[in-house]
């Protein structure tokens, strides 16, 4: 494993009915701070990995980039947890659009309370994909199987992205909306389409991690842990997918069930 996200620890460790000490892993937690065009705009706290990726997802999910090629240069320092960011064109990085709320109608249907920048940047799902319940399972299964740095610290959150049963990208990060990121920026390198494609995420669903992935533009998003109600009333007008509680045999689908398809009869 990346010695730059674990650190070795000293505790002390009951169990058993004794207490020793022993060893242990811990997630590493990294201030990361973006320049853009010269002008400080944002300090994140990550795990320090992929942090290309982190950045690209990032600036797209702010409405700062479309693409990759919307930036000039970046330079990252690793050492201190700085980037430095050139666009092709000047615009405005201010945050008072980033933090102010905004009242607006999504699809006709019901006021939600977004982000200004949300507003700009969450997209409606139109895909046509559709899922299995045993691929629901598998799906979720497969994340949790491969989540190794989770298994090592038990401090982060995963999340992967897949296309039809293939998994083509899984990042782990202390900050849920960072692993959504990494996914995000993953794609945008790669240039890899995403309209069909499924996230499956370890944590709870919030609006927050519900508007990331309509940001990165997918139909469906799983997960093992809840949504909230702003998160099914936006998953509702996106016309996006949330399946939650994915645990053993079962789950729940809380929006937009016509992409589950029946169980086939034995």
């Amino acid at each position: 494993m990346d010695k730059k996200v674990i650190k070795k620890q000293k505790i002390t460790k009951y169990m058993d009915g004794k207490l020793e000490e022993k060893m242990d892993e811990i997630a590493v937690e990294y201030p990361f701070t973006i320049h853009v065009n010269g002008e400080e705009f944002a300090t994140m706290v990550c795990t320090p990995s992929h942090l290309d990726e982190l950045l690209l997802g990032f600036l797209a999910s702010e409405g700062i980039i479309r693409s990759k090629d919307d930036i000039q240069e970046f330079h990252i320092d690793e050492g201190k947890g700085l980037c430095y960011v050139t666009l092709q064109r000047q615009v405005p990085v201010s945050q008072k659009e980033t933090g102010k709320r905004f009242i607006g109608s999504c699809c006709g249907k019901s006021r939600q309370f977004y982000y200004q920048v949300d507003v700009k940047t969450a997209k409606t799902s139109y895909s046509k994909v559709t899922v299995t319940p045993e691929e629901c399972i598998m799906l979720m299964k497969e994340l949790q199987d491969g989540s190794t740095l989770f298994k090592g610290t038990g401090g982060v959150h995963n999340a992967a992205l897949f296309l039809g049963s293939e998994m083509i990208v899984a990042r782990s990060d202390i900050g849920r909306h960072n692993a959504l990121d990494k996914l995000l920026g993953y794609c945008l390198i790669h240039h890899i389409p995403v309209r069909d494609g499924i996230i499956a995420f370890s944590g709870r669903i919030s609006s927050e991690v519900l508007l990331k992935a309509a940001k990165i533009g997918v139909g469906i998003i799983l997960s093992k842990s809840a949504p909230t109600n702003l998160a099914i009333e936006l998953a509702d007008d996106l016309h996006i997918t949330a399946i939650g509680f994915i645990r053993g045999g079962s789950f729940n689908v809380y929006s937009h069930p016509e992409r589950v398809k029946p169980p086939s009869l034995k």
